[in-house]
Formats: C-alpha cells, sequence, structure tokens
C-alpha cells in the first residue's frame, strides 16, 4: 500500500463500508471493496499499533514500567478514561 495518511485511508474505509451497506455492488465489485477494506483495516491496525508503541515508550517510569495516566481530552472533559496498563494492547472489538 502506497504511503498514506490515517485519517486518509480511515475515510476511504468509511466510503467503503457505506457503498458495501447500501448493497447496491454487484458481486465482483462487492469482492473489490472488500479486498480493499481488509487492507485498510489492516493498514489502520499497524499504524494503530505503532502509535501504541511510541506512547508506551513516552509513558515508561525509571524502572523501565509502563506507568497509566490519566487521559484528559483537550476540551477539559476527562470522562474517567485511563490507559490500559501493561497487556497486549489488542482491542477485542475490532474485527481485525
Amino acid at each position: 500500500m502506497t504511503q498514506k495518511s490515517f485519517e486518509k485511508a480511515l475515510v476511504e474505509l468509511e466510503t467503503i463500508v457505506e457503498k458495501m451497506e447500501a448493497g447496491e455492488s454487484s458481486l465482483d465489485e462487492s469482492l473489490a471493496l472488500f479486498e480493499k477494506g481488509v487492507q485498510l483495516a489492516r493498514f489502520l491496525r499497524e499504524e494503530l499499533s505503532k502509535a501504541e508503541k511510541k506512547v508506551e515508550i513516552l509513558l515508561k517510569n525509571a524502572e523501565g514500567q509502563v506507568q497509566g495516566e490519566p487521559f484528559v481530552l483537550p476540551d477539559g472533559d476527562d470522562s474517567d478514561q485511563t490507559p490500559q496498563e501493561g497487556g497486549s494492547g489488542e482491542n477485542s472489538n475490532l474485527p481485525f
């Protein structure tokens, strides 16, 4: 896959999902869309994994352990969101 930004890939995947949900594509078109969607989903998951690893590196304490930090949204809403400590970082809700 050529170099593309996470945001552009996400928009492209959303467009594919919308087309497939409309159900107006032929079988061949649907298969091509599905294949492209899988490629995009894998690219997005890889990019998220890279970002997660970078964040973990930034959050490591002096002993090399990842230290959880509360995540505060830019508008000040902290909604009790905290990053997971340790673990593989896999999100079981994602289909890829």
